[in-house]
């Protein structure tokens, strides 16, 4: 297949909000509207803080397989859609690389909805001249590629640990305590999970040497991370029901790995906090900047 390659133009801005941050890209993926684990209320405040030249959807942003079993759709899922519309509306060009949660969307490849391009992968040039090769990474995860059914089995039991998450942090909130995620933890404490993520950055990085590219932007795995790879830049933007990540481009061309953490943030204050842990809990006070690409994150 054919990799795009993306030509920014500034916009105008959205509105006149003095807390609006500006960023040239911005890059989110695995949303999951349609299942209960799905943050909706934090994507919309994010969304609205945030206003970008350049804005790529980098999979899962529907669940298509959730939906296919049992149809939850709440109005904070719709204004989550009509939100992203509007941005496009307004000038962002706005480009979605279906996952495996929407492959539904790869029968439309080439073709515009509302102002959004569907495209199968992308390269994004930076502002510094770095090529980053924008990607879902489901086609190189090999039980998805191979084993579906053991790929739907797993995605059950996921669904499962996101449910005893919410009741758990229900009775967090009842005590004042901020959002903690079982299934992150779970997924940092168990040797073959971990295995699995190293094993995962590497393909993607291989990939990227592959393509003759300076990075991967990817999503799939829920867990954000920016790190290198022997000089090849591997960002991972994270997820919208366990980490509530996405990954910026400043208009230097640096790119951050930004976590919201609540509904009340002001993103006047992301810069200079930073947390290499994503095991531990955070403060719901305000989004942290995880990582930058200033340099490799262990």
């Amino acid at each position: 297949m054919n990799v795009h390659s993306a030509v920014l133009e500034p916009i105008e801005p959205e509105d006149s909000d003095p807390n609006m941050v500006r960023v040239r890209a911005l890059f989110i993926s695995d949303l999951h509207l349609g299942t209960r684990g799905c943050q909706a209320e934090k994507i919309l405040d994010f969304l609205r803080r945030y206003e970008a030249d350049m804005i790529y959807l980098v999979g899962d942003i529907v669940d298509g397989w959730q939906l296919k079993t049992g149809w939850y759709w709440p109005q904070s899922h719709n204004d989550v859609v009509q939100k992203l519309l509007r941005k496009a509306r307004k000038g962002s060009r706005m480009i979605y690389v279906p996952g495996n949660h929407d492959e539904f969307m790869r029968d439309f490849y080439g073709i515009h909805f509302g102002g959004i391009e569907v495209i199968d992968k992308t390269i994004h040039v930076t502002a510094d001249g770095k090529r980053y090769l924008v990607i879902h990474g489901d086609l190189f995860d090999v039980v998805i590629r191979h084993a579906r059914w053991l790929a739907l089995l797993g995605n059950h039991a996921y669904d499962l640990a996101i449910a005893l998450n919410t009741h758990f942090n229900r009775i967090r909130r009842l005590f004042g305590l901020p959002y903690w995620s079982l299934s992150r933890w779970i997924k940092l404490k168990v040797k073959n999970a971990v295995n699995f993520i190293g094993e995962f950055e590497q393909t993607l990085t291989a990939e990227g040497r592959r393509q003759h590219v300076d990075g991967v932007i990817c999503g799939h795995i829920h867990h954000p991370v920016i790190r290198s790879f022997d000089g090849l830049r591997y960002v991972n933007c994270g997820d919208w029901v366990e980490s509530c990540t996405a990954a910026v481009e400043h208009f230097d061309g640096q790119l951050e790995i930004v976590e919201w953490v609540a509904a009340d943030s002001s993103p006047a204050n992301s810069s200079g906090l930073s947390r290499t842990d994503p095991a531990q809990p955070v403060s719901p006070q305000v989004p942290v900047s995880i990582s930058a690409a200033s340099g490799p994150l262990s």
